[in-house]
């Protein structure tokens, strides 16, 4: 069990590694999608409102909202297992597997006019598309308004409306106020690693209006929006809600629970006493993943926290 907890806890910081690895050290709270006309943004070109027809995704959240948005539009998607069953896509040219970089030949062959990546992740080859001549955009979605910023920006580019992807994501969010109870979200057990404000799962709670024990905290792990703990400053903080994340590949969540019950403060918390512990997915709250991922994990948050309130 404990094992498999490792390995389980290693992939999932080997996402967020991959994720952030390009801007690990100078990455700072940032609100807004990184937008091809600021001339800040050195990753991108600059492209004409509403003019493009064939677009290549690198990343899932960004194939999901071009589709939703317009799917004549979208020509080539990176691989993900978000959308295995997801009619939608399965015609649609893979240009990249699992953690793979993506194959340039193939993008370059699909003749797009737009290529969206996700900054870190994606800035490499972004970089080398841009110096094809091809139209770039590189983004980063850590908290809800940069969803929206996305979402808008996407429209923009291919002419299509935002609105009722707007309106859809509204619905996600809670209608009742809950008791600001605290909580912590662990994503790895080896390091205890945590995460802030400045990151998804942080700004998630937020919305929630979940107490994150870890909300203020600042530290020197290499991941931006996320902090190591010890075992001392978890049981300091005694937070009424844990939530695990199960790793990318899916794991057991008795294997996952079995593996704490073993560290000596795991009992000693008042979330294990009271039965609070939930375990959610990885995609939807540490990384958005897709939309149809977003809208479980908002659920499954209401769900959890309303049973917390005994609602």
């Amino acid at each position: 069990m404990y094992h498999r907890w490792l390995l389980s806890a290693f992939a999932i910081l080997l996402s967020i590694v991959l994720a952030a690895c390009a801007t690990a050290t100078t990455q700072q709270p940032q609100t807004k999608v990184e937008n091809t006309t600021e001339a800040a943004n050195t990753n991108s070109q600059q492209l004409p409102k509403g003019s493009a027809k064939r677009v290549v995704a690198l990343s899932s959240l960004a194939a999901d909202i071009i589709s939703q948005l317009d799917q004549t539009k979208i020509v080539g998607i990176t691989g993900s297992k978000l959308f295995q069953n997801e009619p939608r896509f399965k015609d649609l040219p893979r240009v990249s597997e699992g953690q793979n970089p993506p194959n340039l030949e193939k993008i370059v062959a699909l003749q797009p006019d737009l290529v969206i990546g996700a900054e870190g992740f994606s800035t490499v080859p972004i970089q080398k598309l841009k110096q094809l001549g091809i139209p770039t955009l590189l983004t980063k979605v850590n908290n809800w308004e940069s969803l929206e910023e996305l979402t808008k920006t996407l429209a923009q580019s291919i002419d299509a409306d935002p609105q009722p992807l707007l309106n859809r994501y509204k619905t996600f969010l809670p209608d009742k106020q809950t008791q600001n109870l605290s909580a912590l979200v662990l994503v790895s057990r080896q390091p205890i690693l945590a995460p802030n404000k400045n990151s998804w799962a942080g700004d998630l709670l937020a919305k929630f209006q979940a107490k994150n024990i870890a909300a203020d905290l600042q530290g020197k792990s290499p991941i931006g929006g996320y902090v190591t703990l010890s075992a001392e400053k978890v049981l300091e903080a005694n937070p009424e809600v844990i939530i695990l994340v199960n790793s990318p590949q899916g794991n057991s969540e008795a294997a996952l629970l079995d593996s704490l019950k073993k560290e000596g403060f795991w009992q000693q918390l008042q979330a294990t006493k009271n039965n609070r512990v939930y375990v959610f997915d990885y995609y939807g709250l540490v990384n958005p993943g897709s939309i149809d991922a977003i809208e479980k994990a908002c659920q499954e948050l209401k769900k959890s926290l309303l049973a917390s309130q005994g609602i």
